[in-house]
């Protein structure tokens, strides 16, 4: 059995070479391939994960099984050239979560079998999380339970291992304050995680998986998911402030292999990005910055191709999109406050990006399909794309990215990518350069 790439990672801050690496939380084909374009060139893995309400035994809400998940990935690797060994599979928040409406005994089955189908299909990098509390339970559950539930789910991983050349699975425990995925309100100051709170938190997993026999398995856990005091909402983002961080980020000294894994790192600047990798968060989340950057540019061609080719269609990609958002309001509904108009613009605009939902529905992609249609011929002028695209406009201009539709697309995403890569290698941004942190 091979060495798993991350088993290292807590060394990687006292070795050449990256410090940390971004998490890939996306199902969507384009930003996978991004993600891949972007990795490629580099010495990182590709690290791409799947959350138990995306991807699970009942199909998660893409109607994907971990089974399927991986086939779309090895898929999408081939057809961009991206080495499938590069690729780690993980799985975020796997626990009772999408089942927590029941009574706790029925939730942890269904987990079980989850984090089974996970492993089997080849999943190596497992976040355990059973904080939330079930049907009659407290919201949040104390550490000992939480504790508890995770072992078993580390029991039934090691269980249900495919074998042979695969890796042993590394886990992540712990879980982050606020909801996953951007809270719903807008944001003020976060309650960063204390240092005797994350070290709580190992120390409770480490007595319950050795009184499970999971001795094994523990020794493989590499990370512990903390608040740094990093996330966004439906209209603002808290940036990263390392004086804030400082006592939990010194807490790392006193769990020796062990780093902190980073959610809602979305929308931090490159330097923010940097600095928590610096101080020891070493994995970094990130899911709707990716498919926000996919919205912009998809709606930069949306315009484009108005100005364009005016009577190609009857609805523009926008259009489809609000129509298809009002005719199934469930991922969105609940998450958006305010008048009528307010919530027009944040069902297209927000951080949130709960438009992401709607990408896989049959009449958003064949409006996308459409779109690309119409502009599949067109040498695109760049003085459209320096209106409609201008984050693009410079890397159009030197040659770096073509005048084309689906090239703009994915050099979007490849942006935003690029961040969290330059800052696993400690590389801010300095008056156009890049600078060794």
């Amino acid at each position: 059995m091979s060495a798993h790439p991350l088993s290292e990672i807590a060394r990687w801050r006292v070795k050449a070479g990256p410090l940390g690496l971004p998490s890939v939380c996306s199902a969507h084909p384009m930003v996978l391939e991004a993600a891949m374009r972007a990795t490629l060139p580099t010495d990182l893995p590709l690290l791409i994960e799947a959350t138990c309400n995306q991807v699970n035994q009942d199909g998660g809400y893409t109607g994907m099984t971990p089974a399927d998940f991986r086939a779309r990935v090895e898929n999408i690797a081939r057809a961009a050239g991206f080495p499938i060994e590069r690729v780690i599979l993980g799985g975020d928040h796997l626990g009772p979560n999408p089942w927590k409406s029941l009574p706790a005994a029925e939730a942890m089955d269904k987990a079980d079998a989850m984090v089974r189908a996970y492993a089997a299909a080849g999943f190596t990098k497992l976040h355990l999380d059973c904080s939330m509390g079930c049907a009659g339970e407290p919201v949040a559950l104390d550490n000992a339970r939480t504790a508890r539930r995770a072992a078993r789910l580390a029991a039934a991983a090691e269980e249900a291992l495919p074998g042979g050349d695969m890796p042993a699975p590394v886990y992540v425990i712990g879980t982050e304050v606020p909801i996953p995925g951007g809270a719903m309100e807008k944001l003020g100051a976060l309650e960063v995680t204390t240092a005797a709170a994350a070290t709580e938190t190992v120390s409770a997993h480490r007595v319950v998986f050795e009184e499970a026999g999971l001795d094994d398995a523990f020794a493989r856990v590499v990370g512990l998911v903390v608040q740094p005091g990093v996330e966004f909402g439906n209209h603002n983002v808290i940036d990263y402030d390392p004086a804030a961080a400082r006592e939990l980020s010194a807490a790392l000294d006193d769990l020796p292999g062990l780093v902190f894994e980073a959610h809602s790192t979305d929308y931090q600047i490159r330097e923010s990005l940097a600095a928590l990798v610096s101080d020891g968060f070493a994995i970094l989340k990130v899911g709707p910055g990716l498919t926000f950057a996919l919205r912009e540019a998809l709606y930069g061609l949306d315009s484009i191709a108005t100005e364009l080719v005016p009577e190609g269609r009857d609805r523009t990609l926008r259009q489809v999109m609000e129509m298809v958002m009002l005719a199934d309001p469930s991922h969105w509904e609940k998450y958006y406050d305010g008048d009528a108009e307010a919530r027009r613009r944040l069902r297209h605009f927000s951080y949130s990006d709960r438009i992401r939902y709607y990408w896989p529905n049959v009449e958003a992609e064949a409006a996308v399909a459409q779109l690309f249609d119409l502009l599949e011929d067109w040498d695109i002028p760049e003085p459209l794309i320096g209106q409609y695209l201008g984050h693009l406009f410079p890397t159009v201009r030197s040659g770096e990215v073509p005048c084309h539709a689906r090239p703009l697309v994915l050099a979007s995403i490849e942006l935003v990518m690029q961040d969290y890569i330059a800052a696993s290698f400690g590389l801010h941004r300095e008056t156009g350069s890049l600078r060794r942190g």
